[in-house]
């Protein structure tokens, strides 16, 4: 750790979001820095991209960003258990009361015929959805005990839904919104576990041609942004009576016939 940094840093909420490079996991980042929280900006590959959010934020507010970014691939038990000791051992966590937010933001979205999904694949989207979040939970939980820390699971509007070529994804979604609201009931009174269902928020470029015709459905009549899923997410973790909630950030997408 250079000099003068863990001074600069304490007395501040930390909180640690998987997948955070990109996309919604950036505006995260992003909201939660410039509401003075510090971050450890979880990537596999997206490096430059984490490093682009600090260098913005450093720009904006001339001052040293409060964040750090960690990579590693969550598909491998070695990589996870190494993250897991990181921030366990991280002097920021340490100094600022342990870990106050941990945001399972990771994910894998990509459309296959039912008739073609390997188990390869499947289990992939178990791991990064289900077994990661539940791992990651786990190997904190002292950490987020010690913050009075919230969980939050980021699933999606789905449940009840079927999704075409989806299967393999929503039911992986599915699964990680059961055990967070397990969780919500587990960990109790400590630490507190909610979710956030992002409904058409930006368009993965295989359902980009028909992005145009799932906006149409939105009652609001518009995409979201990813800005309006971090609120949300920024939301639950300053409501410290909230636990065991969903909030569905999809225009109201999921009350429409």
């Amino acid at each position: 750790m250079r000099g003068g940094r863990l001074e600069l840093f304490m007395a501040q909420r930390v909180a640690l979001i998987t997948g955070g490079g990109k996309r919604i996991g950036a505006a995260t980042a992003s909201l939660l820095m410039n509401n003075g929280w510090f971050v450890f900006i979880h990537v596999r590959n997206s490096v430059a991209e984490a490093e682009e959010i600090i260098s913005q934020f450093e720009q904006q507010n001339s001052s040293k960003a409060p964040a750090e970014i960690l990579r590693a691939d969550l598909n491998n038990d070695g990589a996870l258990e190494a993250l897991i000791q990181t921030i366990c051992e991280h002097d920021i966590v340490k100094t600022n009361g342990g870990l106050h937010a941990l945001i399972h933001n990771a994910s894998i979205y990509s459309s296959e015929d039912y008739e073609s999904v390997s188990l390869e694949n499947l289990r992939l989207n178990n791991r990064i959805h289900i077994e990661v979040p539940f791992l990651l939970t786990q190997g904190l939980l002292t950490q987020l005990k010690a913050g009075q820390g919230c969980v939050i699971g980021m699933i999606d509007t789905s449940l009840g839904r079927a999704w075409k070529g989806l299967s393999q994804y929503t039911a992986s979604k599915a699964g990680l919104r059961q055990l967070m609201m397990n969780l919500a009931g587990d960990l109790a009174p400590e630490i507190r576990v909610n979710c956030v269902a992002p409904g058409a928020i930006l368009a993965a470029e295989w359902e980009s041609e028909n992005f145009a015709s799932i906006v149409e459905k939105v009652p609001l009549g518009r995409a979201g942004e990813p800005n309006d899923v971090a609120k949300a997410i920024l939301f639950l973790l300053e409501s410290t009576y909230l636990s065991g909630q969903i909030i569905n950030v999809d225009g109201g997408w999921s009350v429409s016939p």
